[in-house]
């Protein structure tokens, strides 16, 4: 098959992930080494790396107006395949999922609230919010949280919010926070250690041109969230 131009911005519209994207996974989980990947690497690019980037640019015509905040660039927002072995008893060398992730525009060099679509075998996350905020983001997200709890509950205890994700994911302190009394009101939100929500669809969903619609509106939804996160002062 032809080779895309990467380095255009002009993609067709988003048509799904062809079953070869999950078949590609599938392959490079058994044969994840250099040699076996730098042979097959024209497929990953039309396969796999494609596919999400028409997946993006759709994103970024589609929510434009809704999501002005966030840029959807189908270059910059695919996290890259190569893992980060230095640290790590895994020394696989690439990654066995496609991903990305679109951060609120704002502070540079720091983790900042946004949206992520990632799709590896057996699992299909869309989501967003803060996944491994700093310390001094945590600081500023209990001190909103308790100058200003009806603004937060009013988001997370929405109907709607909380008929999409449940409630807020990610860790939390067995104990109350240091500086908080355990029997504060809203202890059980000062406890929270990341801020993120999320779904997963249907392993299948994403070889229909209608994942992109789904993809769009949990985005959507998730905004409240990382509008308050950034209103908080993150």
């Amino acid at each position: 098959m032809k080779a895309h131009p990467m380095d255009s911005m002009e993609f067709p519209p988003f048509r799904g992930f062809p079953k070869e994207t999950l078949d590609f996974l599938r392959r490079l989980k058994k044969n994840n080494n250099r040699e076996w990947f730098q042979k097959r690497k024209d497929e990953y690019e039309e396969m796999v790396k494609f596919p999400m980037q028409c997946l993006i640019a759709g994103l970024a015509v589609r929510l434009a107006g809704e999501i002005p905040e966030i840029e959807f660039n189908p270059k910059r927002s695919i996290f890259r395949i190569y893992r980060d072995v230095r640290f790590s008893k895994n020394k696989a060398p690439f990654k066995t999922s496609i991903a990305a992730f679109f951060s609120v525009k704002g502070k540079k060099g720091v983790e900042r609230p946004g949206l992520y679509v990632g799709v590896e075998l057996g699992e299909v996350y869309v989501g967003g919010g803060l996944y491994l905020p700093n310390g001094d983001q945590i600081k500023a997200i209990r001190k909103s949280i308790v100058e200003h709890p009806d603004e937060y509950l009013a988001i997370v205890g929405d109907p709607g919010f909380k008929k999409r994700f449940g409630g807020i994911t990610g860790e939390r302190l067995q104990k109350a926070p240091l500086g908080y009394p355990k029997d504060h009101p809203m202890i059980e939100h000062l406890r929270q250690k990341q801020f993120f929500v999320g779904i997963q669809p249907k392993e299948s969903s994403i070889h229909s041109a209608r994942f992109e619609e789904t993809v769009a509106r949990v985005f959507v939804e998730t905004m409240p969230l990382n509008r308050w996160l950034v209103k908080a002062g993150v």
